[in-house]
């Protein structure tokens, strides 16, 4: 985009001319004092053009905490406990990170969006479907057709008539990339055919650290950074352009901190793998781990888990114990009795 292309003041667009600073880019990436320098405009004329350039470069306008908390809707996961925990499910409008090791429950996370999203808007859902993009292990089809079938049991709220209307793996899109280059290409032209036809209202990367895990070395991390900023980019826009919601599940990576003891042994912790340059670009951090103990319902028994939100705009830090039963992952609120 050309600075002609601007609203701004005669002056300040005749010393961009005079200057030959053609360019809105070259604007956004030069700071204020060298801007300055370079036209001899005043510090509030400058100040007038990065404003004026900044706003031309986003096509949407930002998503405040209070609209996340008083109306933005989303993607309800079904379960009461859990939607009072997320304030009404998953936001759209931005990146929301599932992290956790493995056998947490992560991807029975992304199963039971993806067949949330397709109910109405005044059952949770947005009335489409998902697409589901796999970089490490393939499709866990059968855990979803099972899923499928006890939509009756977990959506208790939704008239029975309603979910057995619903052709529920018809519409969860299912995409393998085996490296970014097909993970680009996927987001790119894929995602976005599905989500100009109206065919799908979710998007679920499972799981986001495979392939840069893969494809990098310790050295390579400029490198890495760049292509994940690029990733997060095309996520970023994919769900401002949609108003779409979308979930990376993330691996962890384990923290060491030494005991204060310095002869003693280190304790260890884990965080969300990519590290700062990812974290930057997560609208949501919510995290799962395992807990002692198993909760017993019936005939079915479930480990223990937790499900925390780590940040979030428009959510206070907090978390709630869940597992996962044949209809999905619920809270266990009600079942705090029959823990071992």
């Amino acid at each position: 985009m050309n600075c002609d292309q601007l609203l701004l003041h005669p002056r300040v667009s005749a010393a961009l001319r005079r200057v030959q600073l053609k360019s809105v880019q070259d604007v956004v990436c030069a700071s204020a004092p060298d801007l300055q320098r370079l036209t001899g405009l005043s510090n509030s004329d400058v100040q007038q053009l990065i404003t004026a350039a900044a706003a031309a470069c986003r096509r949407h306008p930002p998503i405040t905490a209070q609209q996340l908390q008083h109306g933005v809707s989303g993607v309800r996961l079904g379960c009461p406990v859990l939607d009072r925990l997320l304030r009404g499910g998953l936001p759209v409008g931005g990146i929301t990170e599932l992290a956790g090791e493995s056998g947490t429950g992560k991807t029975q996370v992304g199963l039971q969006l993806s067949l949330s999203v397709q109910y109405p808007a005044e059952h949770g859902g947005l009335g489409a479907g998902a697409l589901y993009v796999c970089t490490e292990d393939s499709f866990p089809i059968k855990r979803l057709h099972q899923l499928i079938g006890e939509q009756v049991c977990l959506r208790s709220d939704v008239p029975a008539d309603l979910v057995n209307s619903l052709r529920f793996s018809d519409h969860v899109y299912i995409e393998h990339a085996a490296d970014l280059d097909s993970l680009q290409v996927c987001l790119t032209r894929r995602a976005r055919l599905l989500l100009a036809r109206g065919l799908v209202r979710l998007i679920v990367v499972d799981s986001v650290a495979a392939l840069f895990r893969a494809e990098f070395q310790a050295d390579d991390w400029l490198e890495r950074n760049r292509r994940l900023l690029t990733f997060s980019s095309t996520l970023h826009h994919l769900s401002q352009e949609f108003s779409t919601p979308v979930l990376c599940i993330n691996q962890v990576t384990d923290v060491f901190s030494q005991s204060h003891n310095s002869m003693g042994p280190s304790s260890s912790t884990v965080s969300p793998a990519l590290g700062l340059a990812w974290a930057n670009q997560v609208m949501v951090r919510l995290m799962m781990r395992r807990l002692q103990g198993t909760v017993i319902r019936g005939e079915q028994s479930s480990a223990l888990r937790r499900l925390e939100v780590v940040f979030a705009p428009h959510l206070a830090r907090d978390g709630q114990d869940t597992a996962v039963w044949r209809e999905g992952l619920r809270g266990v609120e009600s079942w705090t009795s029959n823990r071992k």
